[in-house]
């Protein structure tokens, strides 16, 4: 490594895990409303105590949550939000390349997209079973409504929430709708993942641009927009059926049956706006972000080892 540069340093799995989720958390701070709009945009015609309040549009839904709740409702849930990123994102995108090397033939210079999308399920996967209590806890206070001093809140914080979900719903409730979760990440982050690698590979090889900010923001939009036009389905089945009450769906495919019959099937596609607009804003900063600490992690690693 001596008399290389830290953007010519392979980075180390470590420094990937860490920069994922810092990245991650520093992209969940800015996106977070939209994350937000989009789950009640989702949820919107599930049940009677939410056709009380109507949103429209993604900019509509953050005005009315802070009409009727409050300027801090859209980053209701940011907490747990933040603690799934660090046990979500660390895995699926920290691990991605070294998943990929692993499945990669010995000796070869280039990855197969088959290779990829296996890296991006398998991480995927791994991500969900570590932090779906996290993301159990987060959409669960995303979806709550408060109207008031008055209104009754289920959970009193974070910590309360995981608390009273074991208690109330048995541990097995902290992991409801693990499949579909398990299903929708493995989408979202082989959109995700294998999109953004393969979009900047082309860039670098082609000569069209350097590996710098250009590269990695029209590499992180197009991964940001394959993802959510994939993955929304899915996404909202999952929405749905982890914010539902014990008994309301027999299963996520229930839940998927009732949708269709009760409101058709353009319900698979409510949000799309906000999924879209936080995916590929979240995309953007969590990308450039991630490049820049591997770069700066680097760097600091580099002038450690060094003797002088």
């Amino acid at each position: 490594m001596v008399g290389l540069k830290p953007s010519e340093v392979p980075p180390t799995t470590a420094v990937k895990f860490l920069g994922a989720g810092t990245a991650a958390c520093f992209a969940d701070l800015l996106t977070f409303p939209l994350d937000t709009a989009k789950v009640r945009l989702q949820i919107q015609g599930e049940n009677q105590a939410a056709r009380s309040t109507q949103y429209r549009g993604v900019l509509g839904t953050i005005l009315t949550m802070v009409r009727t709740e409050g300027p801090r409702s859209p980053y209701k849930g940011l907490v747990a939000g933040l603690q799934r990123q660090m046990s979500f994102a660390s895995v699926r995108i920290g691990l991605y390349d070294s998943v990929k090397q692993f499945y990669a033939p010995k000796g070869s210079d280039h990855c197969s997209i088959t290779t990829r999308i296996l890296a991006g399920c398998t991480t995927g996967a791994m991500a969900v079973t570590c932090a779906q209590p996290t993301d159990v806890v987060k959409i669960r206070f995303q979806a709550s409504v408060h109207t008031g001093p008055g209104s009754n809140r289920k959970y009193s914080g974070t910590m309360d929430a995981y608390r009273t979900i074991a208690r109330e719903e048995g541990v097995r409730g902290l992991w409801k709708g693990t499949l579909p979760n398990i299903t929708r990440n493995a989408i979202i982050n082989c959109a995700e993942m294998v999109t953004y690698d393969i979009i900047k590979e082309k860039l670098l090889d082609c000569h069209l641009l350097t590996d710098n900010f250009p590269c990695h923001f029209i590499s992180a939009f197009g991964a940001g927009f394959c993802a959510t036009v994939v993955a929304s389905p899915v996404d909202v089945v999952k929405t749905r059926y982890m914010n539902s009450p014990p008994g309301q769906y027999r299963s996520p495919f229930d839940c998927m049956l009732k949708m269709v019959t009760q409101e058709g099937p353009t319900a698979f596609y409510k949000g799309f706006t906000p999924s879209f607009l936080r995916l590929g804003a979240w995309n953007v900063v969590m990308f450039v972000t991630y490049e820049q600490l591997k770069r700066a992690l680097m760097k600091v690693q580099m002038l450690r080892e060094s003797p002088f």
